[in-house]
C-alpha cells in the first residue's frame, strides 16, 4: 500500500489552499502549485497569496503557524519537478472538463510510476475525467471530494472508478482517517455523491416551498434547524454562509448531470428575486448581505430579514409559531402540526426523506454511509434515516401513503418488518436494515472505541446525574460529564472524588472522556451566582474547596489519569486537563482559563498548575517573573488556544500529551496511552514553589492600569486583574520563601470569594447566563 510521505495540491483557490493546509496540519510536506498570472513579476503569486492569506484569514487554516513551512509554493510551468517525489496529487482546479483532462496529461508525463492523483470535483463524473488515460493513470486515479473549510468540515468523500487498484484506494482511505481526521465514507460515481446531492435536494425543496408559501425566512431557519437537528444556521442562513451566487452553479450543474426522471427537476424555480439579488451584490456574508443584513442606523446596528414575498429588508422579527414549539423535542409533534410551519416543515421534510430513501443503492451501499455523510458534511446531528426512525418508519410511511404518494421499497420494508426502524440495538450492539431486508452491524472502522457502543453493551460502574464511571475494558474506567454543555457542577466532582476511590479498588487506569461536542465549559457559574445572593459564602467556599480536592486527588492518585478532551475545555475543564498525568486531545481542542469574562479567577488550581508549568520551562529567561507574567497574560485576557497545537505554546499541554486527528480515535488513543503509563507507574511527588510577592503584584497591576488608561481595560477588568495578580505573584511571600501547591490554592480560594462579593462580578455571571457573552463593565 502507498505510503503518503508527501504530498501534491493542484490549484491554489479557495479549497485547493485549504486542502493543502490540512495536509500540512497533519505533518506531512505539501506543494502548492498553480498557474502564472498574466503579466505578474512574481510567477508564484497565486499559490504564495493564499499561504499567506491563510495565515491571515479566520476560521484559521493552519492549526499552528508552523504548519505553513510544510507548504512548498510554486507554478505549472516552471515547478512540475517538484512532483516527481510526491505519494499523492490532489488536483483542485476549475471545474471544467477540458482543462482537468489537459492537466492529467501532464501530470502523467512528471509524476512517479504508482503515485495517486485525485480529484476533488464534485460534479464531473469519473469515467468522464480519465477517458483517454493510460491504463495505468486510470488504476492510480480517484475522487476525494473535501468540504470546505477542509481544516474542520469532517467528510471527505471517496470514489474510486472500475480499474482504481484496492491498494490506491486503502491509502487514501487511511490517509484521510488517520491522518487528515476524517470520516471517509464511500460513495458511487454519481452527481453530488451522496451529502450534496441530498443536501442541494433539501436546500431546493426548502426555498422552493418558502416562496410558495410565502413563509418568513426567520421562521424557515427556526423550523429547519434545531427541531430537525440541523445547525442554527437552517437553510436561508446557510445560502448566506456559503454564498447566494454559489447557487445557480449548484442547480445547473445538478440539472444536467441528474438523470431525467430525478425528482430534483419538479422541485426546481427559477428565481428573478434571486438573480436579482446576485446582480446587485446581496450573495450573502461575503457580499453586501443576502437573506439577513446588518444595517448601520446612527450608533446603532439594526438586524434586518429579506421579505420573501415583497423583496424587500425589514427589522429581522422571532418567529411566532405554535409547531416550533411543539416540535422543539418531537420531530412527529413539528410535522404533525396544523399551522402554516407544521405544513410546510412536513412538505419539506417529507420529500427530502422520501427522495433519500429511494437512493440507497444508487449514491451509496447501505443507509449509515448516507447518514455518516449528512452528519460530517453538513453538520447535521441526526442523518435521514435516523430522522425518519425519530418519527416511526411504519407512521411516516403510512402518511405518505394516505397522501397517495409513493412509499420508496426500503420504506416500506423496514415499515413492515416489525421493528419500524433503520437501526436497532441487538445484544447491545447497534444495527442497520440492510437492502435485503435483514440487518447488520453499523461498520465500525477498526482500532476505533466509541464510548456509545460502551453504554449500549454495559452498565456504567457508578454514577449519578452529573457524571457516570464507563468500564473500558482492560482495567481501564472512563469517567464522563453529562450535564448540559458537561458544565462542572457538584454532581461531575462528586464523581471525579470517587471515581478515584473506584480505580483504586481494582483498576489500572482513568480515562476523562465524553462525546459531546465539546468536552467542558467550565464550571456552572449559575450555581455560584444563585448562592451569592443568598450570601451563603459558606456554600461557595465549600464547592471550590470540593473541586481542588478532586483534582488534587486526581493527580496524586495511584494510578495514571488521561483526559482526553475535544472541542472547548475551557475554565473548570481545562483545569481538570491540568492534573492528569498525560492528555490525549482531539486536534481541535481550544483550551483556556477564561473564569476572568463572568469577573472571577481560576479557583480548582489552574493558576497553580499553569505556575509550575511556566517555572519549570527549560526556555523561559531566568527570575520568576516571566513566568508570572506570562500566566498573568493568558488568564487574564482569557486567552483560548485555537487547537491542540496553539495549547502546546501555552503550556496547557506539554511534551508528554498527544494529539489524535480523528475524532472518533481519541478514545482508543487515551485507553493505549493510559495503558502505556500503567506499567510501573509511580505517581507525582509534591511540588512546591517561590514567588516574588507584592513587588511582582504591583508591576502586574501597574501593565494593567496602563491598559485601562488608554481604554483597554474596563474598571472591573482592574479589580478582577488585581485579584489575579495577587494570586500568581504569591500574595504577601517573597522570593525567599517556599509555596506549597495548597498555600496557592488557598489564594484562589480568597481571591474567587472575594471577586463574588462585588455587583460587577455578578451582573458579569448574570449577563453571560442570559445572553452567552462576556459583559465589559
Amino acid at each position: 500500500m502507498t505510503a503518503i510521505k508527501k504530498a501534491a495540491v493542484i490549484g491554489a483557490g479557495v479549497m485547493g489552499a485549504g486542502i493543502a493546509a490540512h495536509i500540512a496540519n497533519a505533518g506531512v510536506p505539501v506543494v502548492l502549485l498553480d498557474i502564472v498570472p498574466k503579466g505578474a513579476e512574481n510567477r508564484n503569486a497565486l499559490a504564495e497569496g493564499a499561504v499567506q492569506k491563510m495565515l491571515k484569514t479566520r476560521p484559521k487554516s493552519f492549526m499552528h503557524p508552523s504548519r505553513a513551512k510544510l507548504v512548498t509554493t510554486g507554478n505549472l510551468e516552471d515547478d512540475l519537478g517538484q512532483l516527481a517525489d510526491v505519494d499523492w496529487i490532489v488536483e483542485a482546479v476549475i471545474e471544467n472538463l477540458d482543462i482537468k483532462r489537459k492537466l492529467y496529461a501532464t501530470l502523467d508525463e512528471v509524476r512517479k510510476p504508482g503515485s495517486i492523483v485525485s480529484s476533488n470535483t464534485s460534479t464531473i463524473p469519473l469515467g468522464l475525467l480519465v477517458e483517454g488515460r493510460s491504463a495505468a493513470f486510470k488504476s492510480d486515479f480517484l475522487i476525494t471530494h473535501f468540504f470546505n473549510p477542509p481544516r474542520y468540515m469532517r467528510l471527505l468523500e471517496l470514489v474510486a472508478g472500475p480499474e482504481t487498484r484496492a491498494d490506491a484506494v486503502e491509502a487514501i482511505r487511511a490517509f484521510g482517517d488517520h491522518a487528515l481526521g476524517k470520516g471517509v465514507v464511500d460513495c458511487k460515481d454519481t452527481p453530488g455523491f451522496i451529502a450534496n446531492r441530498i443536501g442541494t435536494f433539501w436546500m431546493q425543496a426548502a426555498v422552493t416551498e418558502a416562496m410558495d408559501r410565502k413563509l418568513d425566512v426567520e421562521a424557515v431557519d427556526a423550523l429547519l434547524s434545531k427541531p430537525v437537528g440541523i445547525p442554527k444556521t437552517g437553510v436561508f442562513g446557510l445560502i448566506d454562509l456559503v454564498g447566494l451566487d454559489l447557487m445557480p452553479h449548484v442547480a445547473a450543474s445538478m440539472k444536467a448531470t441528474l438523470p431525467a426522471d430525478d425528482a430534483y427537476h419538479a422541485i426546481y424555480r427559477d428565481s428573478d428575486l434571486f438573480r436579482k439579488m446576485i446582480a446587485e451584490g446581496y450573495t450573502g456574508r461575503k457580499g453586501k448581505g443576502g437573506f439577513y443584513r446588518r444595517r448601520k442606523d446612527g450608533g446603532r446596528t439594526i438586524q434586518e430579514a429579506l421579505d420573501l414575498a415583497t423583496g424587500e429588508y425589514r427589522a429581522k422579527r422571532k418567529p411566532d409559531l405554535a409547531s416550533i414549539r411543539a416540535g422543539a423535542k418531537d420531530l412527529r409533534a413539528l410535522v404533525s402540526h396544523e399551522d402554516a410551519g407544521g405544513a410546510y416543515a412536513w412538505a419539506v421534510i417529507s420529500s427530502a426523506l422520501s427522495y433519500t430513501a429511494d437512493l440507497v443503492g444508487v449514491i451509496a451501499d447501505e443507509v449509515p454511509a448516507i447518514d455518516e455523510a449528512m452528519r460530517l458534511g453538513y453538520g447535521w446531528k441526526y442523518g435521514p434515516f435516523e430522522l425518519i426512525d425519530r418519527m416511526g418508519a411504519g407512521w411516516f410511511a403510512d402518511r405518505l401513503k394516505a397522501e397517495g404518494r409513493k412509499v420508496p421499497e426500503i420504506l416500506a420494508a423496514v415499515a413492515g418488518n416489525g421493528t419500524g426502524r433503520f437501526y436497532r440495538i441487538s445484544d447491545g450492539v447497534l444495527e442497520f436494515s440492510t437492502r435485503d431486508g435483514g440487518y447488520a452491524p453499523v461498520p465500525v472502522p477498526e482500532g476505533v472505541l466509541r464510548l456509545s457502543d460502551v453504554k449500549r453493551r454495559s452498565k456504567r460502574v457508578d454514577g449519578n446525574g452529573s457524571a457516570s464511571l464507563w468500564d473500558l475494558g482492560d482495567g481501564v474506567l472512563c469517567l464522563e460529564f453529562h450535564t448540559k454543555m458537561n458544565a462542572i457542577d457538584p454532581g461531575v466532582l462528586e464523581m471525579v472524588a470517587k471515581s478515584t476511590e473506584i480505580v483504586r479498588g481494582g483498576y489500572k487506569a482513568l480515562v476523562v472522556y465524553n462525546e459531546a461536542d465539546n468536552f467542558s465549559v467550565g464550571a456552572n457559574v449559575g450555581l455560584a451566582l444563585f448562592a451569592s445572593n443568598i450570601a451563603a459564602w459558606d456554600m461557595i467556599d465549600g464547592m471550590i474547596r470540593m473541586g481542588q480536592e478532586a483534582y488534587k486527588a486526581l493527580k496524586y492518585a495511584p494510578f495514571p489519569v488521561v483526559g482526553a478532551p475535544a472541542g472547548m475545555a475551557l475554565g473548570g475543564g481545562c483545569e481538570i486537563l491540568l492534573h492528569c498525568d498525560a492528555v490525549q486531545a482531539h486536534a481541535e481542542t481550544y483550551m483556556g482559563l477564561v473564569e476572568v469574562g463572568v469577573g472571577v479567577v481560576p479557583g480548582w488550581g489552574g493558576c497553580k498548575e499553569l505556575l509550575f508549568r511556566w517555572m519549570a520551562n527549560k526556555r523561559r529567561p531566568g527570575g520568576p517573573m516571566p513566568a508570572v507574567g506570562q500566566v498573568f497574560e493568558m488568564v487574564s485576557t482569557a486567552k483560548v488556544s485555537e487547537s491542540a497545537e496553539e495549547a502546546r505554546d501555552m503550556l496547557l499541554l506539554l511534551d508528554r500529551d498527544r494529539i489524535t486527528m480523528n475524532r472518533d480515535r481519541v478514545l482508543a488513543d487515551a485507553k493505549a496511552r493510559a495503558l502505556e503509563l500503567a506499567e510501573g507507574y509511580q505517581k507525582p511527588e509534591a511540588a512546591e514553589i517561590s514567588l516574588p510577592g507584592p513587588s511582582a503584584r504591583v508591576a502586574l497591576e501597574m501593565a494593567v492600569d496602563g491598559f485601562f488608561q488608554q481604554g483597554k481595560a474596563t474598571p472591573h477588568d482592574v479589580v478582577v486583574s488585581g485579584a489575579l495578580a495577587r494570586v500568581l505573584s504569591g500574595g504577601d511571600t517573597d522570593i525567599t520563601e517556599t509555596l506549597r501547591e495548597d498555600d496557592v490554592t488557598r489564594l484562589e480560594r480568597e481571591a474567587f470569594i472575594s471577586l463574588l462579593k462585588t455587583p460587577a462580578t455578578l451582573a458579569r455571571i448574570e449577563h453571560m447566563l442570559e445572553t452567552g457573552k462576556p459583559l465589559r463593565n
